[in-house]
């Protein structure tokens, strides 16, 4: 199938290609990174979603979450933010790990994060920040690093909600779009 959906966000309209995860749902792919302008303007109107002093740092998700929470930070004037990782580095030191299942993982995969990070996040408040939610399982993942480490869930936020997650009242978001079915019809 090439098909594609017409998404407005943050200012800008981008042409999403829809790409299978099984044989009868789609998604439509909304990718941050390579598009600095889409980057840059969702970052911004994701800032104003929950203000600057309900939080101290934003921890995103390994991969596709790091440009947005990147670019948050920077806009953010923070010094520090933090990356769950999907495998654990060499520098960091005695990770803490928790389960990680999202519509676009192939199975389980973990999210780890350092016992430096985890030190810095302890008694903190945390806005969990990630591109795309659809079934929650990134964001379930991250809340449980940052419990585990002892900081506080200030808040959730992505720049897409898909499919029934946009129907979640726990989470901010700037726009929502449908997951398909295998002829491109929204489901």
């Amino acid at each position: 199938m090439n098909k594609t959906i017409t998404i407005n966000i943050a200012g800008l309209t981008r042409e999403l290609p829809l790409c299978r995860v099984t044989d009868d749902t789609y998604i439509a792919a909304f990718i941050c990174f390579g598009d600095a302008e889409l980057t840059e303007c969702c970052a911004r109107e994701m800032l104003k979603l929950v203000p600057l002093e309900d939080y101290d740092y934003i921890l995103t998700a390994e991969a596709k979450g790091i440009p947005l929470g990147h670019e948050m930070a920077r806009q953010g004037h923070m010094k520090k933010h933090f990356v769950a990782r999907k495998s654990i580095k060499n520098y960091m030191p005695d990770p803490i790990s928790v389960v990680d299942e999202s519509i676009t993982t192939n199975g389980l995969q973990k999210l780890f994060l350092g016992s430096d990070d985890a030190a810095l996040i302890k008694g903190k408040r945390i806005l969990i920040v990630d591109d795309v939610i659809s079934t929650g399982g990134s964001l379930k993942a991250m809340e449980a690093l940052v419990n585990i480490a002892g900081g506080i869930v200030a808040g959730k936020v992505a720049a897409v909600a898909e499919g029934d997650a946009n129907k979640r009242t726990d989470i901010k978001f700037l726009e929502s779009i449908p997951l398909f079915d295998s002829e491109g019809n929204p489901k």
